[in-house]
């Protein structure tokens, strides 16, 4: 199968310096060990490969000295560490070595974001660039799609979502089971062995419910009540899932107008394929009633790729006023304020009145399936 390349690849690859650690997150099986793999054979250099996996690499790594570490790396002055977080103390390792080893250069990845950021984000302050991983993205499927197939590759898309192992399966049976097994033995994983959580069904029941409520607020004490947990435990565990980059937090735009609504957040799937696997329903788009939510989510989650892939620096929210008048997603960036509304088909979607008497100078845009493209690139 050809191998798309991933648009952050290069940017990565510009990072990897002398001194520094490089930092890939992304949820399981998006593609991380791959992506570093093929960025390690852009460099004109041999590179140690150990696995944070692998209990002998734990034994080691375990004597934290100088010495012990320039024995182990030899003649390389490239070091790639896949599973980091497995690594007991992995960022107190990884600060001595890039402190004292002349020229040394680093790369890690891992899925367990949260316990990574612990382990490795404080020792590592100034040392380290980091980059969150998510599944395909539209603009990398432009390697291998055309403008006349792309809205019908993208209806499915939106059912299956955009896992790169599933470029691999044309069969439909073939793709269900693939993601009833992401969901089943591999979503949860970091959660429940990090966080030492007993009750995955509790964590399950979330998601279900957070699947159906795509596009409105979420109100943690009606989770709490539904799912017989504390909101103190809701919050804990969608706070995970947004770590593990399973879900993705949007909270409510105001700038202090009384009508404007900002208690409750909104939650998205980071990958549409997870959350139709969630709610065990893979119908295609047409015998569906569900496709606006289905639009909304993939289109924040491709504009949360975009953002990510070209670095680009926004403050992301909704906006909702008590009178029901909304915008499903404003970017606060450059000094400027972006609507965007989200749509299938191109209906007629007039701007707010109140968003244009409060925010005259904003834009406001309706992002459709004829258009789609071209908002993310």
């Amino acid at each position: 199968m050809r191998y798309l390349v991933r648009e952050l690849s290069e940017t990565i690859f510009k990072k990897l310096q002398s001194n520094k650690v490089v930092i890939v997150f992304g949820a399981r099986r998006v593609g991380k060990t791959v992506l570093v793999k093929e960025i390690l054979k852009q460099v004109n250099e041999p590179a140690l490969i150990l696995n944070g996996e692998d209990i002998n690499v734990h034994d080691k790594l375990a004597i934290r000295s100088v010495e012990n570490y320039k024995q182990i790396l030899g003649s390389y002055k490239l070091l790639y560490i896949d599973e980091a977080q497995k690594i007991p103390e992995i960022g107190l390792k990884l600060k001595l070595m890039v402190d004292e080893i002349e020229g040394l250069k680093v790369i890690i990845s891992g899925s367990s974001a949260f316990d990574i950021y612990k382990d490795a984000g404080e020792p590592l302050t100034g040392r380290k660039y980091s980059f969150n991983l998510f599944a395909l993205s539209e603009n990398e499927y432009s390697q291998i799609e055309n403008s006349i197939t792309k809205v019908d590759k993208v209806r499915e898309r939106l059912v299956f979502g955009n896992y790169p192992e599933l470029l691999q399966l044309p069969d439909r049976n073939d793709k269900i089971d693939y993601l009833n097994e992401m969901v089943s033995s591999y979503l949860l994983k970091d959660i429940l062995v990090y966080e030492n959580i007993k009750n995955s069904q509790k964590i399950f029941n979330l998601l279900r419910l957070i699947a159906f409520q795509i596009g409105g607020e979420v109100s943690l004490q009606e989770l709490g009540n539904q799912l017989g947990i504390s909101k103190n435990t809701v919050e804990k565990y969608l706070d995970l899932l947004s770590k593990v980059l399973i879900l993705h937090k949007v909270v409510g735009f105001s700038r202090n107008l009384r009508k404007e609504i900002t208690k409750n957040s909104r939650w998205y799937f980071l990958d549409n394929g997870i959350r139709n696997a969630v709610i065990a329903n893979f119908n295609p788009i047409e015998s569906r009633n569900d496709i606006g939510a289905l639009w909304e989510n993939y289109m924040i989650a491709e504009r949360l790729k975009y953002q990510e892939n070209q670095r680009l620096m926004s403050n992301n929210y909704f906006w909702r006023t008590y009178e029901q008048q909304e915008v499903d997603w404003v970017e606060e960036r450059e000094g400027s304020l972006f609507g965007y509304e989200f749509k299938w088909t191109d209906s007629k979607v007039k701007i707010p009145t109140q968003w244009k008497r409060a925010y005259p100078n904003a834009s406001f845009e309706v992002i459709n399936k004829d258009n789609f493209n071209e908002w993310l690139k």
